[in-house]
């Protein structure tokens, strides 16, 4: 590998973990904290230790304003300009490009069943829906959405979270998994046919995590109203999620990502 290589690897892994993950706190697993069902079985913080958390609470702050002041109001104005119907087929779009690494995900952890099921949805939606703007593997053949990341292998391979951290934009995370989300981040990009464009990938990335938000408009301001300290509301909200995804659970009504 030479230097220039090397250096453009270093520019897609630094705007693709900035943009695809850009907007701090992952809309997947605030709904699941807000979804009444995930009450049954309360989630505990207590295994995993928040040595940072002055430093945590203050990049918290900032990622709060980032979001507030930026990123709520583009996807506001986005929402406006585009309909919802429309913004899901993007959010499709986006979700099927992930599928192989979930598959990949499955077959590490030992759920191959799960990982035929993924393989089978991306062929499925890639063919019949368009390259993935519609979801025919949901509607119609019933094969929901699987979750599986690189941070969830390496909780099945014994690895340890280390600790609790909030990273700027890239929001709750522990060690484990932030290292998870750098080879996921990695190995996705590796294969999107806009890769070898700095400018058009961070384009790319910043309309999929626009359009994702504005599908999920107002449910950030619904976790920071449930709890005097928004800072635990998260943190707690991102361990119940995260605790729900480690019981290989398989998404009955999919979020559009």
């Amino acid at each position: 590998m030479n230097l220039k290589h090397l250096h453009s690897l270093s520019l897609r892994l630094i705007v693709s973990l900035a943009l695809v993950v850009f907007f701090f706190f992952d809309f997947a697993w605030a709904d699941d904290f807000l979804n009444d069902e995930s009450y049954a079985e309360q989630t505990t913080t207590a295994d995993v230790k928040d040595p940072l958390e002055p430093f945590n609470r203050a990049v918290f702050t900032f990622n709060d304003k980032a979001f507030t002041w930026v990123l709520e109001p583009v996807a506001t104005g986005y929402s406006k300009v585009l309909p919802a119907d429309i913004r899901g087929c993007v959010g499709n779009f986006f979700y099927n490009l992930g599928e192989p690494v979930r598959s990949v995900n499955c077959l590490l952890q030992g759920r191959f069943r799960e990982s035929g099921l993924v393989v089978s949805r991306f062929f499925i939606n890639t063919i019949g829906g368009v390259f993935g703007l519609a979801d025919p593997a949901s509607r119609e053949f019933e094969i929901a959405r699987v979750k599986a990341s690189f941070g969830q292998t390496f909780s099945v391979w014994g690895i340890g979270d280390g600790f609790y951290v909030v990273l700027p934009l890239l929001g709750s995370s522990t060690l484990r998994d932030f290292s998870g989300d750098v080879v996921e981040t990695l190995v996705t990009t590796s294969y999107y046919p806009w890769n070898d464009d700095i400018v058009t990938s961070a384009t790319v990335f910043g309309i999929q995590d626009v359009n994702y938000i504005s599908l999920h408009l107002g449910v950030y301001e619904d976790i920071k109203s449930m709890s005097f300290d928004p800072y635990v509301a998260l943190r707690n909200a991102y361990f119940q999620s995260r605790n729900k995804m480690s019981d290989h659970v398989i998404l009955s009504n999919p979020t559009l990502k």
